[in-house]
C-alpha cells in the first residue's frame, strides 16, 4: 500500500517525511522499507530516525530541496526497487512481577477489578512491536498493549523510577533503561540491560522487532542480575 507522504525541510541537511498520523504496523513497515531504500539509493545519505509516523532523514551535505524531494518521491513509488529490510527478531524479556518491583500492580488490579495474576498473564500474553526508540537511550516504544490494561499516566510523575522498571502509560508499555523520572504505572522489573554504551550495538532491539515478556521469580531475577553484571547473560531471541 502506498501512502500520500509530505516532505518538509528540517535543516540544511535533513528532510522530515510524514505518513498519516496514526499508530499502525502497516505504516511502520512501509516507513522502514522506504528508509532502507533511501539508505541504498541516495548517495549522500547519512542516517535516519523514525517515530510512529515520521521519518527524519539526514544527509552528509546540503542539497537542493525540490530536486531531492523529486528523487525521493520517485524512489518511494518505484516498486521495482523494494528492498528487504533484514530479518526482524522476537526478543524474550524476563520480568519479575513481584510486588516489591510492581509497586503499582495492586492498585491497578483494584482499579480494573482484576487479580494481580490476571494482569501479569495479560501483559505477557502477546508480543509487542518495537515502533521506535526514544525519551531515553534504549527506551523502546512498544505497540500492542491489550486495551484492558490501558491506564492513564500518573497525574504526578515519580522523581525516580528504577532502572529496568516495566510500566504502563496510556496505551503503551515499556521498560525504563535507566533510573529516571517517570509517570507510568510500574508493574515489574527486568534485570537485563536495554542500553549499554560500551557495546558496538548499545541497544539490542530496533524498530520492527518484537518483544515478548515472560514472568520470572524474584530468585531468578537475582540470578540473572548476577549473570548480567558478569557480562555472561545471553538474551533469548529468534528470527522472524
Amino acid at each position: 500500500m502506498a501512502y500520500t507522504l509530505t516532505y518538509k525541510l528540517f535543516s540544511e541537511c535533513s528532510i522530515l517525511i510524514t505518513w498519516p498520523a496514526r499508530i499502525s504496523e502497516t505504516i511502520l513497515n512501509d516507513m522502514l522499507c522506504f528508509k532502507h531504500k533511501i539508505e541504498n539509493s541516495i548517495s549522500n545519505f547519512l542516517y535516519a530516525t523514525n517515530a510512529y509516523h515520521t521519518l527524519l532523514v539526514h544527509f552528509n551535505s546540503d542539497f537542493v530541496f525540490d530536486d531531492l524531494v523529486k528523487q525521493l518521491k520517485m524512489l518511494y513509488k518505484d516498486k521495482g526497487k523494494d528492498l528487504k529490510t533484514g530479518s526482524s527478531r522476537l526478543w524474550r524479556i524476563p520480568v519479575c512481577y513481584d510486588t516489591c518491583f510492581g509497586i503499582d500492580l495492586e492498585a491497578m488490579a483494584l482499579d480494573k477489578k482484576m487479580t494481580v495474576k490476571s494482569i501479569v498473564e495479560t501483559h505477557c500474553a502477546t508480543p509487542y512491536t518495537v515502533y521506535f526508540i526514544g525519551f531515553l537511550p534504549g527506551f523502546l516504544y512498544l505497540g500492542g498493549l491489550d486495551n484492558i490494561l490501558a491506564t492513564p499516566r500518573k497525574a504526578s510523575p515519580r522523581l525516580e523510577v528504577k532502572k529496568g522498571a516495566v510500566a504502563i502509560g496510556g496505551m503503551q508499555t515499556g521498560v525504563y533503561p535507566n533510573a529516571s523520572p517517570g509517570g507510568w504505572h510500574i508493574i515489574g522489573n527486568s534485570p537485563i540491560h536495554f542500553f549499554n554504551p560500551l557495546l558496538d550495538t548499545p541497544c539490542f532491539a530496533r524498530p520492527g522487532d518484537k518483544i515478548e515478556f515472560y514472568p520470572i521469580s524474584l530468585k531468578t531475577h537475582q540470578d540473572i542480575s548476577v549473570l548480567v553484571k558478569e557480562q555472561v547473560y545471553v538474551l533469548d531471541y529468534k528470527l522472524l
